[in-house]
This record gives C-alpha cells, sequence and structure tokens, in this order.
C-alpha cells in the first residue's frame, strides 16, 4: 500500500512543490489549503488522482478534528504529516496590531498544535508516523522588523523539540527545518534593491528553492528513526 503523507499549505509555493515531490515518489498526497481554492484546484488538475485536498481553517480545534474525521471515513491512511502553513509579518513591532498577531500565531503555530493534535493518535495507532514542521532561521536568531514572525518561528522550533521528547517513546519522529529566504510569493514584497542587498549577505549568493526544501524533507522523512527533535537549517550558509 502506497504510504500517505498529509501537507499543510499546499497552495503556496513550498507547499505545492511538496505535493510535487512526492507525487513523483509514488505517494498518496492530502494537500490542505485555506482560501486560494484556484491555485489548489489547478495543482490538482496537475496531479492527477493520487492527490485529495480539503480546505480547513486549521486554527480551529473543531474544524481540524472535522477534518482528520472526514480523511479517515474517506478512508485515507496517514503516516507522515508536513506542517507546512504560514505567513510573515514585515515591520516595527510598534506596527503590529492585534489582528495582525492573532492572525499570524494562529496560521503559524495554532495550526501545527491543532493538526497534530488530531493526527498523534493515528500514528500511535500505526506503531510510527513522521512529523516535520516548516519553519525558519529567524526562528533561531530573530530578525529586526520581523520580530513577530520571529517569536511564532521560535515557537514551533520550541514545539518541535517539545513534542519530539514526548514522542520518542512510541516510535514517532518530529523535526523541522529552519529555511534561509526561500524564492517564494511570500517576499513578493521586496524591491529588486532590496532582493539584491539580502543576495548580497547569502554566502550561497542567491535565495532558496521551493525544491531544494522539498528535497530536504524528504531526506528528513527517510532519516533513521534515531534523529528526532532537530532543528535543521537549510539556509545558504
Amino acid at each position: 500500500m502506497k504510504k500517505t503523507v498529509l501537507i499543510t499549505g499546499a497552495s503556496g509555493g513550498i507547499g505545492a512543490e511538496l505535493c510535487r515531490f512526492f507525487i513523483k515518489h509514488n505517494y498518496t498526497v492530502i494537500g490542505i489549503y485555506f482560501s486560494d481554492y484556484t491555485s489548489i484546484q489547478n495543482l490538482s488538475y496537475e496531479l492527477g488522482n493520487d492527490f485529495h485536498y480539503y480546505k480547513c481553517n486549521l486554527s480551529d480545534f473543531e474544524s481540524t478534528h472535522k477534518l482528520i474525521s472526514d480523511i479517515t471515513k474517506d478512508e485515507l491512511h496517514l503516516d507522515i504529516l508536513i506542517n507546512n502553513a504560514g505567513i510573515s509579518f514585515v515591520g516595527l513591532l510598534q506596527e503590529l496590531t492585534k489582528n495582525d498577531w492573532d492572525t499570524l500565531w494562529n496560521t503559524n503555530v495554532t495550526s501545527m498544535i491543532s493538526l497534530s493534535k488530531e493526527i498523534i493518535p493515528i500514528f500511535l495507532k500505526n506503531g510510527a508516523g513522521k512529523i516535520v514542521n516548516i519553519s525558519s532561521v529567524w526562528g533561531n536568531c530573530g530578525a529586526s522588523c520581523e520580530v513577530a514572525y520571529s517569536a511564532s518561528k521560535s515557537g514551533i522550533n520550541g514545539f518541535t523539540k517539545a513534542l519530539a521528547k514526548e514522542l520518542a517513546p512510541s516510535n514517532v519522529q518530529v523535526n523541522a527545518i529552519a529555511c534561509g529566504v526561500i524564492d517564494t510569493s511570500m517576499n513578493d514584497q521586496l524591491t529588486s534593491e532590496e532582493r539584491k542587498a539580502l543576495e548580497e549577505e547569502i554566502p550561497a549568493g542567491r535565495y532558496g528553492t521551493p525544491k531544494e526544501i522539498a528535497q530536504m524533507v524528504w531526506n528528513i522523512v527517510h532519516a533513521p528513526e534515531y534523529m528526532t527533535g532537530q532543528i535543521i537549517g537549510v539556509d545558504g550558509g
């Protein structure tokens, strides 16, 4: 039986590439999206019958519970969870509104907690499972003008390490990728001058690609089971 991977934020740049990568490697893929129906539908046309998609507000615990119930009713097996959904906030901390913060935290952190909470019992029943969380280098070192975003990614890193310890006795591995600057629409607000300046600060001299993140997720999923609780940097140095 094919293994199945559930990927959140499937309509975005990294999420869509993750879906493509796992389909290419003969997995059944479940993509979760929140608002961009056009992109997820186009991705479905591209990937075919082994790709399934569901709409869900993952920051709402009841909606997440219903999602997993629906997936189970559709007789879809779950082996791997990739918590990829995320948004950014660029600006000074004093410019942050309560709504900005609530949306950022719920999208980046609460969604991971609510979905992991629902999937863990399935992994425990299976006697195995993999969780990969998409984080950021700013979660390790922080970034000026991205204070709230950095805080949310630090939260993801702490969540990853703590949950890894909790699930290690049950043969469920939890790891995260601390992404550097990846060439996705999240960086569309940058001017050409800002983009060039940022590229010059990266030792590799360029942005990373969604495909490179997908490759690292694949490597983590197929790493030895003894590897858990790690925050792995993919940042061009």
